[in-house]
Parts: C-alpha cells; sequence; structure tokens
C-alpha cells in the first residue's frame, strides 16, 4: 500500500525536483571580435579602413612637417637668426595645435563611424540570430557583449561563444 502511494508521489514530484536543480547558465561574447573577423570584408568596413588610413597619413604628414620646421628652427638659432626662429616657434605652435585639433575630429569621427558599422541593422541581425543559435544549442540562457559588461570582473573561458558565433556566421557566408 505504502509503495503503491510513493511511487505516484515521487513522479509528481519529480518535475519540481528537477526544476530546482536548474542551473542558469550565461555566455559573453565579444563583439568587437566577432565585428573585426566577419564584418571586416564588407564594402563599408573597406570604406571605414580606407578613411582611418587616411586621416594616420595626414597625421604622419604633418608631424614631418612640424620636425622639419623645428630642425629648420634649430638651424636659424645656431645662425643667430632670431628672427626666422620666432617665426618658426610661432608656425610651429600652430601646426601643433592644428594637428591637435585635427586627431581629435577625426578620431572622434571615426569612431562614430565605427559605431555605426557595428551597429548597422542588418549586421546586428545576423550576428543576433548567430548568438541565438549558439547560446540556445548550447543552454546558455543569456548572453553579455564582454566590452560593455564593465561589471563582470572574472569569467571563464568556457563560457566565451565568441569564436563559435564567428564560424557560424563565416559558415553561413560561404567563407
Amino acid at each position: 500500500m505504502k509503495k503503491s502511494i510513493f511511487l505516484p508521489l515521487f513522479w509528481l514530484a519529480f518535475p519540481v525536483l528537477l526544476s530546482a536543480q536548474q542551473i542558469t547558465r550565461f555566455a559573453v561574447v565579444d563583439m568587437n571580435k566577432v565585428y573585426t573577423a566577419f564584418f571586416r570584408e564588407s564594402r563599408a568596413v573597406r570604406d571605414f579602413e580606407e578613411r582611418s588610413a587616411r586621416v594616420q597619413a595626414d597625421v604622419d604628414r604633418m608631424t614631418r612637417e612640424i620636425q622639419d620646421l623645428k630642425s629648420a628652427q634649430s638651424n636659424a638659432e645656431l645662425q643667430g637668426d632670431n628672427e626666422r626662429a620666432v617665426r618658426l616657434e610661432n608656425e610651429i605652435y600652430k601646426k601643433n595645435e592644428f594637428l591637435k585639433e585635427y586627431y581629435k575630429l577625426k578620431t572622434a569621427e571615426l569612431e562614430d563611424q565605427k559605431k555605426k558599422l557595428s551597429q548597422s541593422s542588418a549586421f546586428l541581425e545576423q550576428v543576433y540570430n548567430e548568438l541565438r543559435v549558439v547560446a540556445e544549442s548550447e543552454g546558455y540562457v543569456m548572453v553579455i557583449n564582454l566590452r560593455d559588461a564593465k561589471g563582470i570582473l572574472w569569467y571563464s573561458q568556457t563560457i566565451d561563444i565568441t569564436d563559435k558565433v564567428i564560424q557560424n556566421l563565416q559558415s553561413k557566408s560561404g567563407r
């Protein structure tokens, strides 16, 4: 009699016991790495990289000009041409200030463009679909962007699904 009551009660309580033992699993993904590895080959990214290279070339050119002016200033000082040395010093100061502003402005523009690229709806939709597929197949209930999660002090590499997402994206795009 006891056995016949115990067995149905056990089967009724079994799902409750299982759900009480369920562990919530989290994963992390490095969206910057996904962007770099997968989205890099698109036309928009190539345009961004070309623009970034042009800005760097401009900065390098202006830096060389400033160095040349400093060299000319040193020569003027050695020759005792104080008027020319002062004029060159003023020009160096103006070019340095312009370079600082140029660099600050162009860096902000490039960062904004990069952010827009990585947040484009088509790209994000594709990435989020793959995140969902990988997370669901691995049993994760939440995926956190590693770069935006400032509260993460440590995590195990076993929960980093970045490479799996990249592999899925690349295999689906035929790369």
